[in-house]
């Protein structure tokens, strides 16, 4: 145990440099994540991951599920058979009853309770990795859904840690790494307060679980966070533009929309639009940091160096990290 949590130590230290987490807390919600896996039709293994959230009780993706007819849970040398499910395929999260784990569930936080910078672990079963990997990384973005926010985070995962837990610095599950998109630097995690509402779901026992969650969509009918994936990995910026332009318009009050707006209009360098539409997205959200030092780097341009400065002051208790790469570009430190 005592090489464990070197080890997770050390990971969490070179992502965790400005803010603070509980050592304890983070370690127990490092041995709460289990692996989820299932023999397929052909033999294969199927295999994903999974987080311990009540008696009995573990949390995955419905897509981990898809391709075996007898899954189990494993932590170690230990396995543990599933018994029943509670599935919303939609929304890609299965919660499992397994026998007699008898284990200390992980706490459960509430996606809404997040802004924009705030540190967060991914710790999975990467590439099927025995032990759990931790990455660390930051909130991006969220985006309201039923009553909770997918979450937009820099905390990587990779195949075999769907499923798998992303957690505050309190050690509370805040989301379920659930799907990325390629080449957008983008990993969505489903928020995890959604766990309270499965629990009411009809009890199943078949496997395989299928069914199409939203993330599969055809593009047209995707939500609008995920029909910008594609336009901003080619750097289309007319198809962006008309996106975001619907996007504002069908979600007045949407700060992540505005935001977008102002980025592809910057980007077509229409940059009086694209402050107006950063404004925007300060109005709706004080706190959204991303549209704070677009917006600071424009009156910078403009000679407004006060306001600049307060902006700054802003990002500096919000976002650190965001203040300082701000304070590196105003003062010409870097490429001038």
């Amino acid at each position: 145990m005592k090489s464990t949590k070197i080890f997770l130590l050390l990971l969490l230290t070179f992502s965790t440099t400005t803010f603070a987490y509980d050592q304890k807390k983070l370690m127990h919600a490092w041995t709460s994540v289990v692996m989820v896996r299932g023999y397929t039709d052909t033999g294969a293994l199927a295999y994903g991951s999974g987080v311990i959230v009540g008696e009995n009780e573990i949390i995955t993706n419905c897509h981990v599920l898809r391709d075996t007819k007898q899954p189990w849970a494993s932590q170690g040398d230990t396995s543990y058979s599933i018994t029943e499910v509670r599935a919303d395929r939609w929304q890609d999260l299965c919660l499992l009853t397994v026998f007699n784990m008898n284990r200390i569930p992980v706490p459960i936080g509430d996606s809404k309770n997040l802004v924009k910078g705030q540190e967060l672990a991914s710790i999975g079963h990467s590439h099927g990795a025995p032990v759990p990997l931790t990455t660390g990384g930051y909130v991006i973005s969220t985006y309201k859904s039923n009553d909770g926010r997918i979450i937009r985070s820099s905390a990587k995962f990779r195949m075999g840690a769907s499923g798998s837990g992303l957690f505050d610095m309190e050690g509370n599950l805040v989301g379920i790494n659930t799907f990325k998109t390629t080449g957008y630097g983008a990993y969505f995690s489903m928020p995890a307060e959604w766990i309270h509402r499965l629990r009411t779901l009809p009890a199943e026992k078949e496997f395989p679980i299928n069914g199409k969650a939203l993330w599969e969509e055809a593009e047209d009918t995707k939500p609008y966070f995920l029909k910008i994936a594609i336009p901003k990995i080619k750097e289309d910026w007319e198809t962006l533009k008309y996106i975001t332009d619907e996007w504002t318009k069908k979600e007045k009050n949407n700060t992540e929309a505005w935001y977008e707006n102002g980025l592809v209009n910057e980007k077509l360098n229409h940059i009086d639009i694209a402050k107006i539409s950063y404004e925007k997205a300060i109005e709706i959200d004080p706190k959204n940091t991303d549209a704070l030092f677009k917006i600071a780097i424009i009156i910078h341009s403009e000679g407004n160096t006060t306001k600049v400065e307060n902006i700054k002051t802003k990002l500096k208790e919000l976002h650190p990290a965001k203040a300082d790469e701000l304070d590196e570009i105003i003062t010409c430190k870097k490429d001038c």
